[in-house]
């Protein structure tokens, strides 16, 4: 498929969002130190393929709106703030749920079309679930001392726990950093059994907080390591550290992915995190997926943004393909 075929499909009976794809959940290997200890990265060459992929794709009119439109699908629409409150939350559960304005969407012959989910904090999840109930859109929880994952074990294995109990279907786990930076990878596989084991039929993604792992070979390693413990997702960062989402740690984690899959046919997910704000970034991510992965990782079951700020850009620019206007910010809130 080139990239100017629309990424959106509609069904038989005109539904736009894609229907839902099970793949069978990632059961996890052995972990394999003599592989993990062979991943190497070569950072110059990362940079420079990452560095074509901006000007590489262009896609403009209605295949611009359509990948946009996809884009929209793939969010984890997300609020990770000391001050939320219910209020706040339910607003955000709303514009999940209504992500586009109807007149917007009727310009496109577009029928409604929901993000990929939305994600808060553990003590905000009963009042998300409460306010998606019926509606198809998933729950995320971030959990296990997020953002620093420096509580102790048992906290982090209980948090998991109290999540999926209070209706969280994906848990948002934060990885151990020192394991990585001083190369135990017995350590971070282990606790990566434990967080999967927690979560039972929610689904884990696990974030490398990408930003704090020293080098793109860490990235690869850590990448591994999840996935051979059983992750769901991989994602790079909590949104919190000072580098969050690149091109270049994404280029590593989704190759990581295309090795781990061709390895034990077991498709993982992947999400980047913090810093992508704009409709025209968000192509460039979805460009870097179907060049790497392809079409299947071009569906919310495998593939999310996380992100808060990026659909009012987004909504601007679908705006503009409709009535040749940019509108103003404050006419796109989240809530």
């Amino acid at each position: 498929m080139s990239t100017k075929t629309s990424v959106v499909s509609r069904s038989a009976s005109g539904e736009a969002q894609l229907p839902q794809v099970h793949e069978p959940r990632n059961p996890g290997t052995d972990l394999d130190l003599d592989r993990i200890a062979s991943i190497q990265a070569n950072t110059s060459a990362i940079e420079r393929r990452t560095a074509t992929l901006p000007g590489r794709r262009s896609v403009k009119k209605e295949y611009q709106a359509a990948w946009l439109l996809r884009a929209i699908t793939l969010i984890d629409l997300t609020t990770l703030s000391g001050d939320d409150t219910r209020g706040r939350v339910r607003r955000l559960c709303a514009k999940a749920t209504n992500p586009v304005r109807q007149d917007i969407l009727n310009a496109l012959g577009m029928p409604p079309i929901t993000t990929g989910a939305v994600c808060v904090y553990h003590d905000m999840v009963e009042t998300a679930v409460d306010a998606l109930a019926g509606t198809g859109v998933p729950v995320a929880a971030v959990s296990t001392g997020f953002p620093a994952g420096l509580s102790p074990l048992r906290l982090r294995i209980a948090e998991i726990e109290e999540s999926v109990k209070s209706g969280a279907s994906e848990i948002d786990i934060v990885i151990s950093r020192r394991h990585v930076l001083t190369g135990n990878w017995q350590a971070l596989y282990d606790e990566m059994k434990l967080f999967r084991a927690a979560c039972g039929d929610a689904h884990v993604k696990a974030i490398l907080a990408t930003g704090e792992l020293g080098s793109l070979r860490n990235v690869a390693r850590a990448s591994w390591v999840c996935m051979m413990g059983g992750a769901d997702f991989i994602k790079t960062s909590t949104g919190k550290e000072s580098v969050n989402a690149t091109l270049p740690v994404s280029l590593v984690m989704v190759r990581a992915i295309r090795a781990y899959h061709e390895a034990t046919g077991y498709r993982i997910g992947y999400k980047p995190a913090g810093g992508i704000s704009k409709a025209k970034d968000a192509i460039t991510y979805l460009t870097l997926i179907k060049d790497e992965l392809g079409d299947r990782w071009l569906r919310p079951d495998l593939f999310r943004f996380g992100a808060s700020s990026l659909l009012g850009d987004i909504e601007r620019q679908l705006e503009h393909h409709v009535t040749a206007r940019y509108s103003a910010v404050y006419r796109h809130a989240l809530g």
